[in-house]
């Protein structure tokens, strides 16, 4: 296999930007209230609260927000393009692993699509044709799409392409 031109996971900041920042913002004040409890709340709001199930809420608060992160953070992990200057190859998966390869002299269009958020992010979601009407791949999320899009339909260097 020839060197990679491009090689990426997407990107979870990119693809779910201000749900991960939700999601971070709601992990500190999970610690927050974990480690200071019922010293958050003003004395006349609910008095009969105990400090133990204001620090249980906490702590429940930042492990829902790490479960969450972590879920997507091992879903981008799972998912990777390469791009050499034969082919490509797009990885799926965790622990049953599914591969694309797809030559890049069958490669038809490429259409890259991004939203207002996706083009500030530099981000975008690629498809890649090959024969059919429907795309032969889809890839959400990925960072710097307008460069993969050129190294898909570019000449490969140097070569007979």
């Amino acid at each position: 296999m020839s060197g990679n031109r491009y090689d990426a996971h997407p990107s979870l900041l990119r693809m779910r930007p201000f749900a991960t920042l939700l999601l971070i913002l709601l992990l500190c004040g999970g610690i927050l209230v974990a480690v200071l409890g019922a010293q958050l709340l003003p004395p006349l709001m609910l008095p009969q609260i105990d400090d133990r199930i204001v620090k249980m809420i906490g702590i429940a608060v930042f492990a829902a927000a790490t479960l969450q992160l972590l879920i997507w953070w091992v879903s981008t992990r799972s998912d990777r393009l390469v791009i050499t200057e034969d082919e490509l190859i797009w990885t799926h998966g965790l622990l049953n692993k599914q591969y694309t390869e797809i030559n890049m002299a069958s490669v038809r269009t490429v259409r890259v699509s991004q939203s207002l958020l996706q083009r500030i992010m530099n981000a975008g979601d690629i498809q890649v044709f090959t024969a059919g009407d429907n795309p032969e791949l889809m890839v959400r999320g990925l960072p710097d799409p307008a460069r993969i899009r050129d190294l898909v339909k570019a000449p490969a260097p140097g070569g007979a392409g």
